[in-house]
């Protein structure tokens, strides 16, 4: 229950399914960057609403970037996180969210805070 994601990649292509449904939620494409590392190229979100329910572009572009930042890359991702936090808040009419609790929820605990 407190793994939510199971990351894998192949080549240049990163996967991200959620752990209890094994169900692929994003797919983000690399390509080499000018210098050393990677960028991404290209990302793509599940499209089904019984399989993933779509929170909008914004929420999606930050959970990408949590999971690779947080999760795979061990980071702590203040910034991105307190994003997270701010638009649950709003998505949900609830400012009295706990921050820990919007975190665990989304993220799991693999991403240490």
């Amino acid at each position: 229950m407190d793994e939510k994601w199971n990351v894998f990649a192949e080549g240049d292509v990163l996967f991200m399914h959620r752990s209890w449904t094994g169900h692929g939620v994003y797919e983000v494409s690399f390509t080499r960057a000018a210098g050393p590392g990677r960028r991404i190229a290209s990302a793509v979100v599940e499209g089904d609403a019984q399989r993933y329910r779509n929170m909008g572009d914004a929420y999606d572009c930050l959970i990408l970037e949590l999971i690779i930042g947080a999760v795979v890359l061990g980071e702590r991702a203040v910034e991105l996180r307190a994003g997270l936090v701010e638009l649950t808040a709003g998505a949900s009419g609830r400012s009295d969210l706990p921050a820990g609790a919007v975190e665990h929820s989304v993220l799991g605990l693999r991403c240490g805070s």
